[in-house]
């Protein structure tokens, strides 16, 4: 494993993805009367209205500290992916998505308008990754991470348009966050599988 970072980047990605989807769990678990389809996900972290914000504990600092491990890791990942295949748009893709993952848990509802970004910026790329993904790997995986990825910025979308489908906007927000959780969850399961041939610069056309 330490030799491969190939490896240790599928390690890290599923750990990341894993990890999030258990704390995200705990965190509603705890949050009085919380709902999936009413309130947001980034609700757990910190639940701001007009009338002002409400910031429930254990679950702000287990949601908070999960988004921010998530994205630490994706970060990490996307490195190690640099350097086990040299590719540069996907790393850059992942550690974007990354970044804005540990924004979601550093700026929470509190930081108003900010935290919109960096929950966009972790929206939009997270599903461009899954898309761009398809270069990288095989099938039938890459028609997985096709698939999943269109699904997320498509709920993007509608999410933005404000149509829920019947899902309320805690259910919408979900049908973004979820497939490209599963993405991830299936990116680090695959990178951590013993291909017969390694990573190497010469292979950096080819998907992996």
């Amino acid at each position: 494993m330490r030799s491969d970072p190939r490896m240790l980047a599928g390690l890290l990605v599923f750990v990341a993805a894993a990890q999030f989807f258990v704390g995200m769990l705990i965190a509603e678990a705890l949050y009085p009367d919380y709902s999936i389809s009413d309130n947001y996900i980034s609700d757990l972290g910190a639940t701001c209205t007009d009338t002002g914000c409400v910031i429930y504990q254990p679950t702000a600092n287990i949601f908070n500290a999960s988004v921010i491990l998530l994205g630490l890791l994706a970060v990490i990942g996307a490195y190690l992916f640099w350097r086990a295949s040299h590719q540069m748009v996907f790393p850059i893709l992942l550690l974007i998505t990354g970044v804005g993952a540990m924004g979601v848990g550093l700026l929470p509802e509190t930081a108003g308008v900010a935290h919109s970004i960096v929950s966009a910026i972790t929206f939009v790329f997270g599903g461009v990754s899954a898309l761009w993904s398809y270069t990288i790997v095989k099938s039938p995986f890459r028609y997985v991470s096709v698939i999943l990825g269109a699904v997320g910025l498509i709920a993007l979308v509608l999410y933005i348009a404000r149509v829920t489908l019947g899902l309320g906007v805690g259910g919408m927000e979900r049908m973004i966050v979820y497939p490209e959780l599963l993405w991830a969850l299936g990116l680090g399961t695959y990178l951590m599988a013993p291909f017969p041939a390694e990573v190497s610069a010469a292979s950096t056309s080819r998907p992996l």
